[in-house]
């Protein structure tokens, strides 16, 4: 199976915020950006594999900054590491501003899919290559990530974990 470049999967996606996709507070309502990451991450995923890929996890979501009504958002995906039949995605979102064209980072998630065949079971994904200094950061953060969600479901004993045990040893 040949490998891919990280840079090879980034997805992106620019946004408007509208009136309907706003709370009360005319912020932009979570799960309407819930939605938009989900979108833009399975595309992520997708490049890298080339096949039908299902959402299986949502790791993180940070939601550090409130999105205001009438706002450009615009949504990087890029898988930060595969492993045998799922794939870590990474999303930044930006929001830009009116005047100055400047994007500020606002908020940021992780996002776990798995590659399926047509009977819905789990298939082989191809190995992921990082280049950048960012992408080898979330290449390494990855296992650490992964390990840490199998020791919570139970799938995983603690002491076999020896990712994160590096990180206290």
């Amino acid at each position: 199976m040949i490998s891919h470049k990280a840079s090879e999967t980034l997805a992106i996606t620019t946004k408007l915020v509208l009136p309907n996709d706003t709370n009360p507070h005319n912020n932009l309502f979570g799960g309407q950006l819930l939605a938009w990451m989900d979108m833009i991450a399975s595309v992520s995923a997708h490049r890298h594999c080339h096949r039908v890929v299902v959402t299986a996890s949502v790791n993180n979501v940070s939601f550090n900054k409130a999105i205001k009504h009438s706002s450009i958002v615009t949504l990087e995906a890029k898988v930060s590491r595969a492993f045998s039949s799922s794939m870590e995605v990474f999303i930044d979102v930006f929001v830009e501003d009116f005047v100055t064209g400047k994007r500020e980072k606002c908020n940021e998630a992780i996002y776990t899919f798995v590659a399926v065949d047509q009977n819905g079971g789990t298939i082989m994904v191809p190995e992921l290559v990082p280049e950048t200094e960012e992408e080898i950061e979330r290449f390494n953060g990855a296992l650490r990530r992964k390990q840490l969600s199998l020791i919570l479901a139970g799938k995983m004993k603690p002491a076999d974990a020896t990712e994160l045990k590096a990180l206290f040893l």
